[in-house]
């Protein structure tokens, strides 16, 4: 029981079930059949697993380093090898589940996955930091759509929300940790440009989301007036991002206010399904 709860504090468990709720309001939306929907969800799940428990693995010797004790790897709960065999494990899980949705479905999540698994290996530490989540966010909402018996790709509209939202995760998940990183050589695109740019450029990206997915959702049919609140409450947590983390600096709760925005639009595409 002690390395399964360490293993499961490796996987980055709170992004990792925002991301499969995500998957399974965006398999509603796109009108799956319930055993299409699971299959969708355990797949997202085990590969952002595989995404947490390789992230960790990969930076165990920098954290260390700095000292984050609220690491189970760092603290000794697991060995290193036991999570990347969970890491491989979860990751060909994943695959085996996405080609049961088609072969579609298979190679986008096989790119977002690679994607992702690029930033841990390394791109991190780039000017290009950025990119893994404009491709792996972009790509997400294909994910649902594409596993559909008659698959294709979501629409452009919703492909630019989530890489834009993309941008806005990764922009205020690492602001809190720029010191300890700068000590670790780790000097990725938020490193470069500093806090203030970096929050300004996360609630553009919040902002143009919400615009997109109600542009988007109003040209699917959806009714006007169940539409703008969504896209009202999403601008008021981009307001709430760019006040705390200019007033409290940066800390987790800009980072979590996003993927609650991220949460927001995806229950407005559900609700626009149903209205449209």
């Amino acid at each position: 029981m002690r390395t399964a709860r360490a293993l499961w504090g490796a996987t980055h468990p709170g992004p990792s079930l925002v991301v499969t709720v995500l998957s399974l309001a965006l398999g509603v939306a796109a009108g799956l059949e319930p055993w299409r929907i699971v299959v969708l969800v355990a797949a997202v799940f085990l590969g952002q697993v595989s995404v947490g428990l390789s992230n960790d693995s990969i930076d165990l010797f920098r954290d260390a380093t700095v000292g984050r004790a609220d690491k189970p790897l760092v603290r000794g709960d697991t060995r290193v090898r036991t999570a990347w065999i969970a890491a491989f494990v979860t990751l060909g899980a994943a695959i085996i589940l996405s080609a049961v949705l088609g072969w579609a479905m298979l190679i986008a999540h096989i790119v977002a996955l690679v994607s992702a698994w690029s930033y841990n290996a390394g791109l991190k530490a780039t000017p290009a930091s950025l990119l893994p989540f404009l491709v792996s966010f972009g790509i997400f909402p294909s994910l649902a759509t594409l596993s559909a018996a008659s698959p294709q790709p979501a629409a452009l509209w919703a492909a630019f929300a989530g890489a834009v939202l993309g941008a806005a995760v990764h922009l205020t998940n690492v602001l809190p940790d720029l010191d300890d990183d700068r000590r670790t050589g780790v000097r990725g695109l938020p490193h470069r440009i500093g806090p203030a740019a970096s929050v300004l450029l996360a609630v553009a990206g919040i902002v143009l989301a919400a615009i997109a997915v109600l542009i988007g959702s109003l040209t699917e049919g959806a009714w006007p007036l169940a539409m703008i609140p969504f896209a009202v409450v999403v601008m008021v947590v981009a307001v709430a991002v760019l006040m705390r983390m200019r007033r409290r600096g940066p800390d987790r709760t800009g980072f979590r206010l996003v993927m609650t925005a991220a949460l927001v639009l995806a229950l407005q595409l559900v609700v626009a399904s149903g209205a449209s």
